[in-house]
């Protein structure tokens, strides 16, 4: 009997003993769940009170990992990163940190692949000449074979160029009709070939082409048109030109026979500038309504040589605006002559897609007008005071360096602008 009392009240220490050990543990849990619930709500309540006071420019900074150890070095990094991009970039582009910060991972590592293949006096070898309306498609010919995007190996790209000189095929005397006739076997070929344009249906492919000659000559090779990226200086989203998809591409002049205009805003005496051919509904109207106006300088036609030495480039350094309307295609070489000489452009043109718009903030360095607002044309740029001329101005200064090609190419040239676009525009499917 003793023992099994003995046993028996040992079995009831250890039910005692379990019993408090679990209502300890309960405790506890209750404890930590109540600690966490009200660190959460203080948490929340902060946050919220804390939001309003968040200013603008922070909340355009990139988000960084949460990494609470290295909170400071993060802070550090911020402060170094926005005190860089205030040297180099202005607001003058929509998010100057992010085109930072993309920017310069597109210089490490974006990576272009050029078919290799073409007749050379056809295709990508050496482009016809560097000068005129064509320069931009020369320049950019060169300028990828210079720069440090070119890869041999097809796996590394990201893109591919398909190195089409409409312009040189033209140089040749061919006419439009054969022009496609090349492009497409030219294309057949290479899907022939290799494996890389079958992979995306061409969508990670890219062309290069200026003025109204490369239109012409792809328009008729619609899988082209429709699957790859086009980078052209025509870019009208009213006959089939995708912003999302393709590349407006800046028609320079190049080499500039003038010096680039800089602070030089109390010689700008003239209120409005433009001479050249009637080529275009717009032009026609412009010349018909303006061309007697005492205030605007509007000649009907381009300013001979004969008037004098550079006389047409000299009127861009005396005139607040330049009219820059469409001609027989929405863009005009005029908006990066204005640029360059320092007269803000007055885009006066429908459905064009400027060049680096996704980049730039265009109004902040020129004036954008319907084709319909050629009527009020004096009125509009009257309106506008001599404030906030001087910042168009000192803006369009700040921008120049985007309008410029160079060989070989320097950051933030034309070169690397258009392809900074075609970076954005390399996430692509892969089959």
């Amino acid at each position: 009997m003793t023992a099994g009392k003995l046993q028996l009240q040992a079995s009831q220490s250890m039910c005692s003993l379990k019993g408090y050990l679990l209502t300890l543990a309960t405790i506890t849990l209750i404890s930590f769940t109540c600690i966490s619930i009200n660190s959460l709500r203080s948490s929340s309540a902060s946050s919220s009170f804390s939001t309003p006071l968040v200013s603008n420019s922070m909340r355009e900074q990139p988000i960084f990992p949460l990494r609470p150890e290295r909170n400071v070095d993060a802070e550090k990094e911020l402060k170094e990163m926005e005190k860089s991009s205030d040297n180099e970039l202005t607001d003058l582009h929509h998010s100057p940190r992010v085109f930072k910060l993309n920017y310069e991972e597109m210089e490490r590592n974006f990576k272009v692949y050029i078919y290799p293949d073409g007749d050379p006096k056809t295709f990508y070898q050496t482009p016809r000449k560097l000068t005129g309306k064509y320069a931009s498609e020369g320049y950019f010919f060169q300028n990828i074979r210079e720069g440090r995007f070119r890869t041999e190996d097809p796996d590394q790209a990201h893109l591919f160029f398909i190195p089409i000189s409409c312009h040189k095929m033209r140089g040749k005397g061919t006419s439009y009709e054969n022009m496609t006739i090349i492009v497409q076997n030219y294309l057949d070929s290479l899907i022939a070939k290799y494996p890389y344009w079958n992979r995306t249906l061409g969508a990670d492919h890219f062309f290069v082409t200026c003025h109204d000659v490369g239109v012409r000559a792809t328009e008729g090779v619609p899988f082209l048109v429709k699957n790859a990226i086009r980078v052209v200086c025509s870019p009208s989203y009213d006959v089939g030109f995708i912003p999302h998809k393709d590349v407006a591409l800046p028609q320079v002049l190049q080499p500039f026979a003038l010096p680039a205009g800089g602070n030089d805003v109390e010689n700008r005496t003239t209120l409005g500038f433009w001479a050249g051919h009637r080529n275009s509904r717009i032009r026609v109207i412009l010349a018909r309504v303006w061309e007697n106006d005492t205030e605007l300088d509007i000649s009907n036609n381009r300013i001979s040589r004969a008037t004098g030495h550079l006389v047409y480039q000299k009127r861009f350094y005396g005139t607040k605006f330049c009219i820059c309307p469409g001609g027989s295609q929405v863009n005009s070489a005029r908006i990066a002559d204005s640029i360059h000489y320092g007269c803000v452009p007055v885009i006066l043109s429908n459905y064009y897609d400027l060049p680096f718009n996704d980049i730039l903030d265009w109004r902040k360095f020129a004036v954008i007008l319907k084709e319909q607002d050629v009527y009020k044309l004096k009125e509009v740029l009257k309106d506008i005071s001599d404030v906030e001329f001087v910042a168009l101005h000192k803006n369009l200064v700040e921008v120049q360096k985007h309008f410029q090609w160079n060989s070989p190419p320097i950051k933030y040239d034309a070169f690397h602008m258009v392809m900074y676009d075609l970076w954005l525009r390399r996430h692509v499917i892969k089959y």
